[in-house]
């Protein structure tokens, strides 16, 4: 079998537009996602136009004892991953500290941090075996900076920052390489899900500047796939030329 890549939160955004261009350099493909019309429409297309075969999976990253199952029931030929691309990851609400709502927290906490950790213990240890394989943990500006009423969801993603460095140092001495890939604005369906379907509010978040679209952030991931055995890119902060910070934006 040719090379694999696993992708989480594969059935829009980011993990959509990754699955297109592993597609497109032949790489055999397990895509993992909650939306099950989605991933058999995004597998079906996929087959059909690069000829590659994928797995979908329905799972959610959260859900600990089905994420396990599923993910180690599959056949033992497709557990010879080669990427692996935690990008299930997403925002609910931007509230200040006393008036969050909990179950938000809760919801970004066991997908952004628990989630991408579960998935990383299962395949990294698949890894291992054949001394070779690249994690790439999809980041966020918000896990470099803080903003008014990112609380929670900025944690998150320092989180997920600090995982990133140690899961360089824990996967090193198996020649597993390890990246981060940190987005600012990108026009994908994280406005909305921050907002909860609220369309008006999350299309006025990109009104004024050109963001980053999906596939700048997927070529980024394919640029640090692609290097040389020998390189590995630890981190990566990627803005759209109109922002400057995660609050400092050039809108016209």
């Amino acid at each position: 079998m040719s090379k694999i890549a696993l992708i989480t939160g594969a059935t829009s955004g980011i993990g959509e537009a990754c699955a297109n261009l592993f597609a497109q350099q032949g790489y055999q493909l397990i895509l993992l996602g909650r939306r099950s019309e989605r991933l058999e429409k995004l597998s079906t297309t996929l087959t059909a136009t690069h000829a590659i075969q994928v797995l979908p999976l329905v799972a959610d990253v959260r859900d600990k004892v089905t994420l396990t199952a599923v993910l180690e029931g599959i056949p033992t030929e497709w557990k010879k991953v080669d990427v692996l691309v935690n990008n299930a990851g997403l925002s609910q609400g931007l509230d200040p500290i006393d008036k969050g709502d909990t179950d938000d927290w809760d919801t970004m906490i066991d997908t952004n941090v628990k989630g991408l950790l579960y998935v990383s213990k299962i395949v990294s240890n698949w890894m291992i075996p054949f001394q070779s394989g690249h994690i790439i943990n999809i980041g966020s500006i918000a896990g470099k900076e803080v903003y008014p009423n990112g609380n929670v969801y900025c944690a998150t993603k320092h989180a997920v920052d600090a995982l990133n460095k140690g899961m360089r140092i824990d996967l090193l001495p198996h020649h597993i390489k390890v990246t981060a890939i940190n987005p600012g604005m990108v026009e994908t369906e994280f406005s909305l899900v921050r907002f909860k379907g609220d369309e008006d509010r999350a299309k006025k978040v990109y009104q004024g500047l050109l963001p980053l679209m999906a596939e700048d952030i997927a070529d980024a991931i394919w640029f640090v796939v692609s290097r040389p055995a020998h390189v590995n890119i630890n981190d990566m902060l990627i803005m759209p030329s109109a922002q400057a910070t995660a609050t400092i934006t050039n809108k016209n």
